[in-house]
């Protein structure tokens, strides 16, 4: 049962650690799939399909940079509405987190 909820957990909080990670600056995707790795276990073919429809909502932007040493690489930003989006989700997250605190620090 624990792994299932951290799995719900990770999927729940997915969408905001991505527009968090992009909130710092401009990202591609290998990047921020590895970022996420580290921070939160979530496996990089997660990482595309939200990217996709991040996109396809408004919420990021990309742009192709051509490499000397490799393919192309797709990087993302936010836009306007992608950062207005995260500042509400970070807002909401922060008081779902300190009300989910303060109950387990009630517990005897």
């Amino acid at each position: 049962m624990t792994d299932s909820i951290q799995v719900q957990l990770r999927k729940g909080a997915l969408d905001l650690c991505v527009l968090a990670v992009l909130s710092r600056g401009e990202s591609y995707g290998y990047e921020i799939a590895s970022t996420l790795v580290a921070a939160v276990g979530m496996g990089e073919g997660t990482i595309y399909p939200l990217m996709r429809r991040m996109q396809n909502d408004g919420l990021v932007a990309t742009r192709i940079v051509e490499s000397s040493n490799g393919p192309p690489r797709k990087y993302y930003r936010l836009t306007p509405l992608g950062g207005t989006i995260f500042e509400a989700h970070r807002r909401d997250w922060l008081f779902f987190a300190g009300a989910v605190d303060k109950l387990l620090e009630d517990l005897p």
